[in-house]
């Protein structure tokens, strides 16, 4: 059998995919294919081109009905439902907190309360309105911003795996960023593929540096893969810095983490996730990980888990059947791990 992998920047990440079969030359093209729709959602859905669907509906969509292509009025209702159904904490409309903070095209700034509160009066999905007669959107409030970042990549990445599979791939993991993973089969020498999540970078408690998530094994693969997580499901012990081993099947797998863009201002830290309901950036949780079939949803709730932290984990851990979750949050200078489903790499050795 052969393996061929491929790469492709987009979406201000790198997306890699490694695809197992028969013939190399319809395995390439298939991989070619599916990272070409990822570079088009690229162009409908970035916040930061101005020929975008989505810069178009930001600039409009105040002052009249906006029509939008039907695939993307689909992704928009699914993100109100996630957003009804997350208590509001996973919430497309933060782009103003987020371009408060200084996130949007910076590494971060402190506000003002007087900005926060400004802020916050134009974030909430409840003023957005969706008409499904003819795919229109309007925003009911003056400064509305729509930001994808915390959806818009693992919706790609869900529409890549969705063409690989119409194509006749049956063995394939693909991700972007190393953040939000889709695994399609299985690998040809294992029962599932084996993805390493180890413990985000703490500036304050000093834990081990590695990021998000990689693939446990696959020899070969070029270094961004890291292949000393080849040996991860089975000798944890030889990675000090690993927090969980997932085996992933026909499912995806997403890992949001505060450190990803950060600043320091005083001796207080403030990271790029941010609560929407507080205008506050999310401080109950480091690290949280959700594994379900649609990385639509792993991406969203992933953001949802970390934002909740430890007394929101049943909450949305409960929202779909099958839902494995993963969090880490601090108490006090400790650190602590609650999993639902996931087997915590210290259980496994």
């Amino acid at each position: 059998m052969t393996s061929v992998a491929l790469a492709r920047d987009a979406m201000a990440t790198r997306f890699e995919v490694v695809l197992h079969g028969e013939n190399p030359v319809s395995l390439r093209a298939a991989g070619e294919e599916a990272l070409d729709e990822i570079e088009r959602l690229e162009a409908q859905l970035s916040l930061y081109r101005p020929t975008s669907e989505i810069a178009r509906l930001n600039a409009r969509a105040a002052r009249q009905p906006v029509r939008v292509e039907p695939g993307l009025f689909r992704l928009l209702q699914h993100a109100q439902q996630l957003w009804r159904e997350s208590g509001g904490t996973f919430d497309i409309t933060v782009g103003p907190l987020m371009r408060c903070w200084g996130f949007l095209k910076g590494s971060g700034a402190l506000p003002s309360p007087e900005e926060i509160e400004a802020a916050r009066a134009q974030v909430g999905m409840q003023h957005v309105q969706l008409n499904p007669k003819d795919f229109t959107v309007q925003f009911l409030r003056e400064g509305m911003m729509l930001d994808l970042g915390a959806i818009g990549k693992g919706y790609a990445i869900e529409q890549a795996a969705d063409i690989l599979r119409e194509i006749g791939v049956t063995s394939a993991l693909l991700h972007g960023g190393t953040s939000t993973i889709v695994a399609i089969g299985h690998p040809p020498d294992a029962d599932d593929w084996k993805v390493a999540i180890e413990y985000p970078k703490d500036r304050r408690t000093g834990v081990p540096p590695v990021p998000e998530a990689t693939e446990a094994g696959e020899e070969g693969r070029e270094r961004s893969w890291d292949a000393k997580l080849g040996e991860a499901a089975n000798r944890p012990e030889a990675c000090p810095g690993l927090l969980a081993v997932v085996p992933l099947r026909n499912e995806s797998l997403s890992v949001s983490a505060v450190w990803g863009k950060s600043f320091q201002s005083g001796t207080q830290t403030y990271g790029h996730i941010i609560d929407p309901r507080t205008g506050q950036p999310a401080s109950r949780a480091a690290l949280a990980a959700v594994a379900l079939p649609s990385a639509t949803e792993t991406d969203a709730l992933s953001t949802a888990l970390l934002t909740v932290g430890i007394p929101g984990h049943d909450a949305i851990a409960n929202l779909r059947p099958g839902m494995r979750t993963l969090l880490l949050a601090r108490e006090g200078e400790n650190l602590r791990v609650e999993t639902r489903g996931i087997a915590e790499a210290s259980q496994r050795r």
